[in-house]
């Protein structure tokens, strides 16, 4: 990519692959906020757990700037950017059920007599 070349990326970080994805829905939220947003993490790289804390780590810059601070519109915007900073990318496609609005009422509507089974 030549804007990996001209904005000082290390070389390390040139030739890193990246999975672009749509998030899923939070359990506890059940908003629109994420649906249809598309967002890029770095395929992962060793991780150490420190010795005093337990936390597991990472030396890793880029291990949490897709989840943090970047988010596209579209999946073809993502897959734009990755391509100009010369990352290879693995797009994941994630299938999401429709959801029909349905009103706390409809629990309690009549839906015809009971049918006898024979």
């Amino acid at each position: 990519g030549d804007v990996g070349k001209t904005c000082g990326i290390p070389k390390e970080h040139m030739h890193r692959k990246v999975v672009i994805y749509s998030p899923a829905r939070s359990a506890s939220q059940q908003g629109r906020t994420t649906m249809g947003k598309w967002k890029f993490n770095f395929e992962s790289t060793e991780k150490y757990q420190d010795p005093l804390m337990g936390w597991t780590s990472t030396s890793d810059p880029l291990a949490y700037v897709g989840d943090a601070a970047l988010s596209f519109d579209s999946k073809e915007s993502a897959i734009e950017f990755a391509a100009k900073h010369g990352w290879e990318y693995t797009v994941s496609v994630s299938i999401t059920s429709l959801l029909r609005p349905k009103a706390y009422a409809d629990n309690f509507k009549w839906k015809g007599a009971p049918v006898m089974a024979d």
